[in-house]
């Protein structure tokens, strides 16, 4: 079953500003607050049991603690950061089992032009200029929180039917 327009409706205004948070924070300090994560979970805690039905919104904690057991053991080899991996964690009881397939296919495609964008502006001495002190142009590590917040708040807008014309 896919996300209905209007769970995601409920979601989009409380989740909003936690994933540009994140995807700022990430960028300047490369790191990924757990009270970001904390707040994520808080708006799904509260705001989940009203934008869903009460069996998908429990069946969404499953999802949370799926993903939070990949992430760490991702995290423990290598190949991700415990701030994303909680994050993702985070993340997961917002997408619909329905649409999992098009939002990794999404997440694929934010990543990319996250990580390209990134390395890009990096190598601007304008851009750079504006936030010197920023820990990931310094870093050979991406910060992940900017593909990751948008990532979620792309799915929500595109469930929600934001732009999409009739």
């Amino acid at each position: 079953m896919a996300l209905s327009a209007q769970a995601a409706l409920w979601f989009l205004p409380f989740v909003a500003p936690i994933a540009v948070w994140v995807a700022w924070s990430d960028m300047k300090w490369m790191k990924i607050h757990n009270y970001a994560v904390l707040a994520l979970a808080a708006v799904y805690l509260l705001i989940g049991p009203l934008a869903l039905p009460l069996e998908t919104w429990a069946w969404g904690w499953a999802s949370l603690g799926l993903v939070l057991v990949v992430g760490f053991v991702l995290n423990m080899v290598g190949l991700l950061g415990a701030g994303d991996a909680k994050f993702a964690a985070a993340m997961a009881p917002f997408v619909a089992l329905g649409d999992l397939s098009s939002f990794l296919m999404l997440l694929a495609s934010v990543i990319m032009v996250s990580f390209i964008a990134h390395r890009l502006a990096r190598r601007s001495s304008a851009i750079v200029g504006m936030a010197p002190a920023w820990e990931s142009w310094h870093r050979r590590e991406f910060p992940l929180g900017l593909a990751l917040g948008p990532s979620l708040l792309f799915y929500l807008a595109l469930a929600a039917g934001i732009g999409a014309t009739a």
